[in-house]
């Protein structure tokens, strides 16, 4: 009996169950409870730390295009305050431009342009004239435009025009009507200066 008990066998068994006994009794000893898996936190964008981060060259980039835009708004509104002046300017040139060729066109209604090369066309007509009766001559200025014997008028001698009108004025009421007129335009006569007729008196 006591060979059976000490053979290794029979000592490997008895450690075998002594072993699962063991452990048996510690499994019933032991109570789980329920097992709660620990909560899932989601990270906010607070805790993200790229949004953290600050790079100041970035924000110095921003902060240049905001002032280039402002700047930009701003120079836009004095195009658009410039534009409405320079077409207020343009208009009041446009009336100022309109005035003067009204008034240049009664000017020219109301005197006598004289340049150089028509007094001296004149000059050889009054030599002819000059061998002229006065009659003679009143009748032969008379198939002539006004304008032309206002110069001729104008170049004669003050005596020879004034016999020419008289004459011209007996020779019936409208060419008595004329040599009024005539009389009162040869002191509208202007001497235009030479190479610029067409501004001939633009100080009269």
């Amino acid at each position: 009996m006591n060979k059976i008990l000490l053979s290794p066998i029979t000592v490997v068994m008895l450690g075998g169950l002594l072993f699962f006994g063991a452990m048996f009794g510690a499994l019933n000893a032991t109570h789980f409870g329920a097992v709660t898996p620990p909560e899932k936190t989601v990270p906010s964008a607070a805790d993200d730390p790229s949004w953290k981060f600050h790079n100041p060259e970035m924000e110095q980039w921003i902060a240049q295009i905001k002032d280039e835009r402002d700047a930009l708004a701003v120079r836009q509104q004095q195009l658009k305050e410039w534009e409405a002046q320079l077409s207020a300017q343009g208009k009041e040139l446009s009336t100022v431009t309109r005035t003067m060729s009204n008034v240049q066109v009664e000017f020219d209604k109301r005197v006598v342009l004289f340049t150089e090369a028509e007094k001296e066309n004149a000059k050889k007509q009054v030599k002819v004239i000059a061998g002229m009766s006065a009659d003679g001559a009143a009748t032969m200025l008379g198939e002539m435009p006004d304008p032309e014997v206002t110069k001729l008028l104008y170049s004669m001698k003050n005596e020879a025009a004034g016999g020419i009108l008289d004459a011209m004025s007996k020779q019936g009421p409208a060419q008595a009507k004329r040599a009024a007129q005539l009389a009162q335009k040869m002191k509208a006569v202007v001497n235009a200066p030479v190479g610029n007729p067409a501004n001939a008196y633009a100080g009269h």
